[in-house]
Order: C-alpha cells, then sequence, then structure tokens
C-alpha cells in the first residue's frame, strides 16, 4: 500500500528533519497504520446466520421471515416450540399448559455436575421448564393440542416431566375429543433420571393406545435430530408419522453404527428422505405448508 511504503521510506529519514518532528510523524502513522483494527466496531451477534448445509449467509430477519427456511436450499433450521406455535396454530394464539410440573433429582445423580446444578443453570439461562411444551389452540379453527420439544433443554432429552406432560395432554384429548400432533426433537432419554426416564416410554405409548381406542387421531413430526428412546417409542406410533426435509431420525447415530458395523452406510442414510423410500413415514412436509398439510389431514380424520 501507498502508505506503508511512505511509512518505510520516510524511516529512512531525511537528515534535516529533527528527531521530535520523526518522533511526531511516527505516532501518526503508527496510529493511521497499526491501531486501525483495533479501534474497528465488531458486528453484534445475533444479527446473521449462515446456512450449515450450503454455507448462503443471510440476516436472522430474513431467515425468521422464511420461516427459518434456508432461502437458497431450503435448509430447515432448528428452532424451538414457540416458533413451530406461531407458525401453526391461528393469529399466534394459544393456551400454554403444565408449566407448574419440574423436573426433580430424585436420584441426587452426579456426573460432571449435579443433576439439580444443571436444571438450575437451565432454567436460569432459558426461559423454557422443561424438554416439552405443551399447548392448545386452533389450526384454521380447527382444535389441536401440540406438545413440542426443545433441543435447548437438556438436548430434549425424555425425562419424568417429558412424560407427564405428554400422557396429561394425552388425557385432555380424550376429554374433549381433540386431535393430538408431538414436535419431536430429541437426543433420547434422559440419563440424569435413569430407570424415571425409561419408565415414560411404556407410560406414554399406552396413553396413546387409549387415543386409538377413543378414534382420536396422533400425530408425530420427527424433525431434527429425533434419536434414541423417542423414536423407539412414541415417535413412530402416530396414525401419521411425518417428518420434515433432511431430519436426521434414528435410534442410535449413524457415526455409532458406522463404527459398530465397520461399514459405510448409504448416501442419506437415516435421513428422513431415506426413511420415507424405506416405509417409516407417511410424508415430508416443508415447514411452508406444515399448517396448510395439518388443516387438510384434520379435515379428513373430522370426516
Amino acid at each position: 500500500m501507498k502508505q506503508e511504503e511512505d511509512f518505510e521510506a520516510n524511516l529512512a529519514g531525511e537528515e534535516g528533519q529533527s528527531e521530535e518532528t520523526k518522533s511526531s510523524w511516527f505516532k501518526r502513522i503508527k496510529k493511521g497504520i497499526l491501531t486501525s483494527t483495533a479501534e474497528k466496531k465488531e458486528t453484534p451477534e445475533g444479527l446473521w446466520s449462515k446456512c450449515p448445509e450450503c454455507g448462503y449467509i443471510c440476516t436472522v430477519t430474513e431467515l425468521r421471515e422464511n420461516i427459518f427456511v434456508c432461502p437458497k436450499c431450503n435448509y430447515h433450521h432448528r428452532i424451538g416450540s414457540s416458533e413451530y406455535f406461531d407458525i401453526i396454530f391461528d393469529e399466534d394464539q394459544y393456551e400454554i399448559l403444565y408449566e407448574n410440573i419440574r423436573s426433580k433429582d430424585f436420584l441426587h445423580f452426579t456426573d460432571l455436575k449435579s443433576y439439580d446444578k444443571r436444571l438450575q443453570e437451565t432454567w436460569a439461562k432459558t426461559d423454557i421448564t422443561d424438554s416439552i411444551r405443551v399447548a392448545r389452540g386452533t389450526v384454521k379453527s380447527l382444535d389441536m393440542v401440540i406438545g413440542c420439544m426443545d433441543f435447548e433443554f437438556i438436548g430434549g432429552s425424555l425425562g419424568s416431566v417429558m412424560g407427564e406432560r405428554i400422557s396429561r395432554a394425552a388425557d385432555l384429548c380424550l376429554e374433549h375429543r381433540i386431535p393430538l400432533m408431538i414436535i419431536c426433537k430429541s437426543g433420547g432419554a434422559r440419563m440424569m433420571e435413569s430407570a424415571f426416564s425409561l419408565m415414560q416410554l411404556a407410560k406414554v405409548s399406552g396413553k396413546l393406545s387409549q387415543l386409538t381406542d377413543a378414534g382420536i387421531p396422533y400425530i408425530s413430526l420427527l424433525t431434527d435430530p429425533s434419536f434414541g428412546g423417542i423414536s423407539a417409542s412414541f415417535g413412530m406410533l402416530g396414525d401419521l408419522n411425518i417428518a420434515e426435509p433432511g431430519a436426521l431420525i434414528g435410534f442410535a447415530g449413524p457415526r455409532v453404527i458406522k463404527e459398530t458395523i465397520k461399514k459405510d452406510l448409504p448416501e442419506g442414510f437415516q435421513r428422513s428422505e431415506f426413511l420415507l423410500e424405506h416405509g417409516f413415514l407417511d410424508f415430508i412436509v416443508h415447514r411452508k405448508e406444515l399448517k396448510d398439510k395439518l388443516a387438510t389431514v384434520l379435515s379428513l380424520f373430522k370426516n
């Protein structure tokens, strides 16, 4: 750069220039060249988002307006229960249920930290009370109860609170004959609750069988990721099992399976498109079409 060349040339100096003048000039140039980067203002966090699939960069506002789907490649970013409820329910109007039920450290479990401390820290940094939230509202004027998991809360893990909230949601649906949908997003059972967690698989599955006997629809929407005890139980027990595009769905992860069988896995293994092709799903629904598809399905079930 010309400024740097001038800087180096003047360092050689001119014999008639005083030391004081040289020092003043050096400080001025040094400030212009060397401190400009440090003085540059940093871009505030949370303004931009980069697609993990194609690398496309857009503003968070643009991504939100596109329902958190990449405008370039249609990659479905992970979102939480609040976003799903806003997308699905009419005019963003819904009632959150069972928030008073909270997790407890029954077993006094400790790994790197105690389970109780982990819960306290999670509650402090999020406004989520557990790994699933249940809401009641309407989808194009049709009543529906939705349980949506939040991966932000200990990986969306299945604990006693999740099982209890889903069970109470099923009881509500039985009482008022309202369809139930569970939006799955989980890493599996919550190890800190041990057997209490595993008991929820049978508990929830039993409640869903009561909905089947009563002729009340249950829809399972599998999103990225849906693993472990979730996919091994109620995640795959829907009257309709549907998924978002590209969602990773399975019991053990592809890396674990590959290391176990010592073989390369098929392309797209455990993605929703792979599962649809092999008969595990009824259909895949784009997030932009989710509300319309649900309304159509609910109308058909109602009729």
